[in-house]
């Protein structure tokens, strides 16, 4: 932007006067952190969730000070009023301050209370800038410290923003359940270490990663909990130094019924500020989700690689041509992106893992790029998730001819029988048939070690799978479910 040319308004801070652009709804704060912090390309309106949490943190703290006293009703009607404009989506590219910067989210909180205090000058029909009529400092930002207003924003925009995760979650594990289902019939080679190992379908195959999706979900709610306790009140070390008694209590009950949350005060609230604990199990609960979800993937690409030498289990939807020099190639690009995310994520827990232990006494100073690195990660598994099952899950067919063939001559197979004819007879006849070629089936009829028809019904799909009990002896227990209560379900 070329300030000769644009029309401005000179702001003043402790540091001198600056020209900000006539339009701009920032100020003077903010213009000192876009020269100091050339960092990131990406400005915090891009988490469109926290420029929204700050609103709510903004308008809850004019309740609040309404209430108690230390705001008059015309200047807390004015915060309230343009604080809701943002909330309800306005002005969010005002919010231009670098998602990584210094100062323990200072310029963020200036941010938010440059442009909140803008909005509602304009909105009583006074010029930007005129803060001798309302200060972004003296009342957008009355009884707040950013040490308690940055990380309780953080927290209610990481708390909204998982819900449009968890949903994209639910309607994955739904996908692959939705598969599970379909292939609940077509039996297959299971396999351990990549080797043979027993029978079962490609329907207990995908219930399985139906089953791990699920329990996921349950434990990013779990660690949800941790983002609903807040230090707002604390101001700057956790002493409430600025505020009255009784705002701490009322601050948080306002933003409750903003935001929707069940949000409540820290009881230790220099504790609360000075450590981040909560941000790393958070940030835990989404790596252990991301490392999952790329197991899933390595087995969606190891099932259907080939097409002609590879397992060719099952058939990937085409998505875009895989090679500029090999006619026909296609590549499983949408695993592959998801196993991308998950690394990006595992790296993103490590920064905040150091920036949590990087923190020093009452203050930790690296919550920006705590909160850059978590958000980013639910963004990009969100729509990871979204890629995944509707470009691939959905699509994904089975090479029912081809996983018949390969249950027929597997080996394998003959452990269904050891009950009945011991497991030295088995290994015999399973090194014989590797040997041969021969079938296992006929090889136990010519031994005289059962009759077809015991063969047949003891290899039958229900029975090699587990879905039905070998003999009164040996049960089969079909696996349970565990709930995040503890409870289970079959």
């Amino acid at each position: 932007m070329d300030l000769a040319t644009t029309p401005t308004r000179t702001e003043t801070d402790s540091l001198g006067s600056k020209e900000i652009p006539a339009d701009a709804y920032w100020g003077v704060h903010t213009a000192r952190a876009l020269e100091n912090f050339p960092i990131a390309t990406r400005p915090i309106s891009v988490y469109g969730d926290l420029v929204t949490a700050l609103a709510m943190v903004k308008q809850a703290a004019a309740r609040a000070n309404r209430d108690i006293g230390v705001l008059s009703e015309d200047k807390a009607d004015l915060i309230d009023r343009a604080a809701q404009l943002v909330i309800d989506g306005g002005f969010h590219d005002q919010f231009v301050v670098g998602v990584i910067q210094g100062g323990a989210g200072t310029s963020t909180n200036m941010n938010a209370n440059e442009v909140i205090t803008n909005v509602a000058l304009e909105l009583a029909g006074r010029p930007k800038g005129d803060y001798a009529f309302l200060s972004p400092i003296d009342d957008t930002n009355r009884s707040q410290s950013t040490n308690d207003v940055y990380p309780s924003a953080i927290k209610v925009g990481l708390a909204l923003t998982l819900q449009s995760l968890l949903t994209e979650l639910r309607l994955l594990h739904q996908a692959f359940g939705a598969k599970a289902v379909e292939f609940h019939d077509v039996l297959k080679v299971g396999r351990t270490q990549l080797q043979d190992a027993v029978p079962m379908t490609l329907g207990q195959e995908f219930h399985g990663f139906a089953t791990t999706l699920w329990e996921d979900e349950n434990r990013l709610r779990e660690n949800a909990w941790l983002l609903h306790e807040v230090n707002l009140g604390a101001t700057a070390i956790g002493t409430g130094i600025t505020t009255h008694p009784d705002y701490a209590a009322k601050v948080v009950h306002h933003l409750r019924e903003i935001s929707g949350l069940e949000l409540e005060t820290a009881d230790d609230l220099v504790e609360s500020t000075s450590d981040t604990g909560g941000f790393m199990s958070f940030s835990g609960s989404l790596k252990r989700n991301a490392i999952k979800l790329s197991k899933i993937c390595n087995d969606l690409r190891l099932l259907s690689s080939g097409p002609q030498a590879g397992f060719g289990e099952i058939n990937l939807p085409a998505r875009q041509a895989g090679s500029s020099i090999m006619p026909g190639k296609v590549n499983p690009v949408i695993p592959e992106v998801v196993n991308q995310v998950a690394f990006a994520v595992a790296g993103a827990d490590l920064t905040v893992t150091m920036a949590v232990e990087g923190g020093q006494l009452q203050l930790n100073a690296f919550e920006p790029v705590i909160a850059h690195s978590i958000f980013q990660s639910i963004t990009w598994m969100r729509q990871a998730m979204w890629t995944l099952r509707v470009n691939c899950v959905e699509g994904i067919t089975a090479n029912r001819d081809r996983l018949g063939a390969m249950v027929d001559s597997s080996v394998g197979v003959i452990t269904a029988l050891t009950p009945f004819i011991g497991y030295a007879a088995a290994a015999a006849l399973a090194k014989t048939a590797l040997l041969t070629g021969h079938p296992v089936a006929d090889l136990v009829v010519e031994a005289g070690l059962m009759s077809r028809e015991e063969v047949a019904k003891q290899l039958s799909p229900a029975r090699l799978s587990g879905l039905e009990a070998v003999t009164a002896a040996i049960p089969v227990v079909l696996p349970r479910h565990r709930g995040s209560d503890g409870s289970t379900a079959g």
